[in-house]
């Protein structure tokens, strides 16, 4: 059986899709253009003269895809070889040079708290281990498991978009 997992990413909003069968066709991976713009770092702006308007901290940037693990396993199915390797792509970029990356593995709240934490730390590091496969310096990465803490449908924490692994810009 499979499960997917999503790696999260969005400027404010998430579109996941989760399934337990094989992808659509038509799911087809950003390309690394698409994953270097949604990844960028925000340009910071100039303020008006001693005029300060308090405002909430932008969202980080991230970007989300549907990344297939086999089920109960940290093992990445080879239908999702395609995305890492957009995403492997899009980090190497000179346009997200210096940026270091989040990879946060995430569950759904299904099962023993701490099982779930090791299963999507275990997946974390899965990715973060292909990318660097990949040429990524492992410098920019950090992976980490979040288990159910975080989770992405929080009125609905058995729901399907909660299982995920997400990519997140820190600078």
């Amino acid at each position: 059986m499979l499960r997917y997992v999503t790696i999260a990413v969005s400027l404010g909003f998430s579109a996941l899709a989760f399934s337990q069968t094989a992808a659509p066709a038509s799911a087809a991976a950003p390309t690394a253009a698409q994953m270097v713009e949604q990844l960028k770092p925000p340009v910071a702006t100039r303020s008006l003269r001693n005029l300060v308007i308090e405002q909430a901290p932008a969202p980080r940037p991230s970007l989300s895809l549907n990344i297939q693990f086999d089920f109960n396993s940290a093992h990445i199915r080879p239908e999702s070889l395609d995305a890492l390797n957009n995403l492997a792509t899009a980090l190497s970029s000179p346009a997200l040079a210096g940026s270091k990356f989040a990879i946060e593995g995430h569950t759904d709240a299904k099962g023993n708290p701490e099982y779930n934490r090791k299963l999507s730390e275990q997946r974390a590091f899965a990715v973060r281990d292909l990318l660097t496969s990949k040429g990524v310096d492992a410098q920019q990465l950090v992976a980490t498991g979040k288990g159910a803490s975080e989770p992405a449908n929080p009125a609905d924490p058995l729901a399907p978009e909660n299982r995920r692994v997400r990519i997140v810009n820190l600078e």
